[in-house]
Parts: C-alpha cells; sequence; structure tokens
C-alpha cells in the first residue's frame, strides 16, 4: 500500500500501530508526541524522513480472545475491558474475536483488506444443483455483486463458504437471492483463528504461535 507524504501526525502513529487516530490526538493533547525533538501539536504532518517519538508512555497489555455467541443475543462482549471485532447477528452463532487493541479494527474489517472467514451454513430447502457455482461466481444483492468466495457442498442442505468480505447480513442475502432460506449460520474461523471445541458463550485466550501468525497478518 502506498503511504503519501506529508501525512497528518495521527494518521502516521496510526499506520506505524501505535495507537489509533483518537488515541494519537490524546497523546499529543497530552504533549508525549516529538516530531524532530520539537513537541507536536494537533494537525501536525510529519515528512518520510522526520523522527517521530512517543515518549513517557506505559505500554499497553493488549489482551486477545476468542469468543463463542451463542443464537439469541446481540453481539457484545461478556468482558467490559474488551470490544468484539466485528459482528454477528442475532439469529447467528459461532466465533468472534474480543480484544482492547484498537489498533487492529481496520486492518482486520476495512474491506479493502481480504481476510478468510469460513461459516458452517445450514439451508430450509434442499440446495439446487447450480448453487455452488452461483455463489462462487458472485451474487447480486440489491445492486453489489459480492466477491468470488469459496463453496463446499456437505450436504444436501449444508455447505461452507469462505468470505473475504462482510456485508451486511451477506450469506443470508445471497442466499435469499439464490432461492435458499438460511435455517442456521455458524461462524467458524476468522484467519488462523478457529472457533474449535469452543462451548457457547465460553472464550478462550488467544496466545503464543496462533496469536503471533495473527498479528503477522494484519501488521
Amino acid at each position: 500500500m502506498e503511504t503519501l507524504y506529508p501525512m497528518r501526525i495521527n494518521k502516521y502513529l496510526a499506520l506505524q500501530k501505535i495507537s489509533t487516530r483518537r488515541g494519537a490526538d490524546e497523546l499529543i493533547k497530552n504533549k508525549k508526541v516529538f516530531i524532530n525533538g520539537k513537541r507536536a501539536i494537533l494537525g501536525n504532518k510529519v515528512n518520510e524522513k522526520d523522527k517521530v517519538e512517543v515518549r513517557d508512555i506505559e505500554k499497553k497489555e493488549y489482551l486477545y480472545f476468542a469468543y463463542n455467541k451463542p443464537i439469541g443475543i446481540e453481539t457484545a462482549s461478556p468482558q467490559a475491558n474488551l470490544f468484539p471485532l466485528g459482528r454477528l447477528d442475532k439469529n447467528s452463532h459461532g466465533l468472534l474475536i474480543l480484544t482492547n487493541d484498537g489498533r487492529i479494527t481496520d486492518s482486520l474489517l476495512n474491506p479493502k483488506f481480504f481476510h478468510e472467514k469460513e461459516y458452517l451454513v445450514k439451508t430450509k430447502e434442499k440446495l439446487r444443483s447450480n448453487f455452488k457455482q452461483k455463489m462462487e461466481a458472485g451474487v447480486n444483492i440489491e445492486g453489489y455483486l459480492t466477491k468470488k468466495c469459496i463453496v463446499t457442498i456437505v450436504n444436501d442442505n449444508t455447505f461452507r463458504i469462505i468470505l473475504t468480505e462482510g456485508k451486511k447480513h451477506q450469506i443470508r442475502r445471497m442466499c435469499s437471492a439464490l432461492f435458499q432460506e438460511v435455517a442456521d449460520l455458524k461462524r467458524e474461523r476468522i484467519m488462523n483463528i478457529k472457533l474449535g471445541k469452543l462451548k457457547p458463550n465460553a472464550i478462550r485466550e488467544i496466545k503464543g504461535e496462533e496469536l503471533t501468525m495473527f498479528l503477522k497478518s494484519l501488521f
């Protein structure tokens, strides 16, 4: 991705994964940010060769968890200090990633980045013979053509789908456009993070090699 200079200091700090843009503004207000040895002010711009320092800040401990959201509840975090990355609608269930790390929100959710999400879907009716072909090619949902995806047929009314985008109610709308109604929708994977045998409403910490691989794909 091309980076254009000069750029606002808060954008620079966000791109460097030092903080979010809002967090960067707070650092600047608290006189923690310096450009070429001079204290930065809101709205300052930096060039590629400028030396930017953030001084006298405590290193934040970032936390990451996998959470199995049950059916029937809105997307939320069971812990007050964490927030969910993305959403699952009330009638869907499965994997959510919970964190206190706002730096990775844009990298994971912005549609210009391609990160795999895998779902297991059951339909009320038997899948049509051309369902896989139609879904994988892209489906017109109210004027938007979905990106190509990967579909694996499990049985007459069950399939797996791997998406790299996340429009609102996308899978349900894709199915509806192809005359299929979703009976159950479960998210089983986000990138390398898998739901596995995690029970409904339970969480587990993401750490070690699993976390390293996840963050490497985002930073």
